[in-house]
């Protein structure tokens, strides 16, 4: 079967006719949400996640608060869908989880205008910013660290109604609470995050914004599961394995 675009209402699925960043109808909800696949709920031309946006993030990692967003990319091919496998890279020995509000573009925009910032959001998920933290400090730059393939799982889906503003960021490890902080807390806010970052390059419908992760990132090993949650939005599980091609 093909992939569809759907909506939830409940427990249930309507499918939609068309795609979020065009027009479109909806079906009825009547298909059991039990029945169906999730994949991840976008496929974004970019990512762009901003770093140590948590005052103790920053701390734990012994940096400092930066005075603007810190960006930096991470490619699409990085993304997996609920459910779906972290593959810990053999050039690594220190992969790690960071939970993260990811903010979902959908209308294409360039120098966006703050007051503006509700007509280009589609919506938020869930996303977990996966990173080699032995690269991340090795190579002094983030994108090796950041990138390898199904470093960023996204959903569960894109919740289109949502105050970003104060809600709860919990990541779960084997059952196991090591993060949970408000979004409150950001350094930067979604506002000024897109803001800023709209002044720097055009976003495109489907673009993702990773928001930043709270303090208590830690290590991922083979079996574990990693469960993040944030309020309004959902759960995104993802399952940790060796990925079995040789070392280099």
């Amino acid at each position: 079967m093909k992939a569809q675009w759907g909506w939830v209402h409940e427990n249930y699925v309507g499918i939609l006719t068309g795609s979020p960043f065009e027009p479109y109808q909806r079906t009825e909800a009547n298909i059991p949400l039990k029945k169906i696949e999730l994949l991840a709920p976008v496929k974004p031309t970019k990512i762009i996640a901003v770093g140590r946006n948590y005052p103790e993030h920053a701390q734990e990692q012994q940096a400092e608060i930066p005075d603007r967003p810190l960006l930096f990319l991470k490619p699409p091919s990085s993304v997996i869908g609920p459910g779906e496998t972290i593959l810990l890279p053999p050039q690594s020995n220190q992969v790690e989880y960071e939970a993260e509000l990811a903010v979902v573009i959908g209308k294409r925009g360039r120098w966006i205008d703050i007051n503006k910032i509700d007509e280009y959001i589609l919506g938020y998920c869930i996303a977990n910013d996966v990173t080699a933290r032995d690269i991340q400090n090795s190579d002094g730059q983030w994108t090796r660290a950041k990138g390898f393939d199904t470093f960023c799982p996204l959903g569960p889906w894109i919740e289109t109604n949502l105050d970003p503003s104060d809600i709860l960021i919990t990541s779960r490890l084997n059952d196991q609470i090591r993060q949970m902080t408000s979004t409150r807390e950001m350094v930067f806010n979604i506002p000024q995050l897109v803001v800023y970052i709209s002044s720097i390059m055009t976003l495109e419908p489907g673009d993702v914004i990773l928001s930043g992760t709270p303090a208590g990132v830690g290590g991922l090993g083979p079996g574990d599961t990693i469960l993040i949650s944030i309020e309004g939005i959902g759960e995104l599980a993802n399952g940790v394995a060796e990925d079995s091609r040789l070392r280099v």
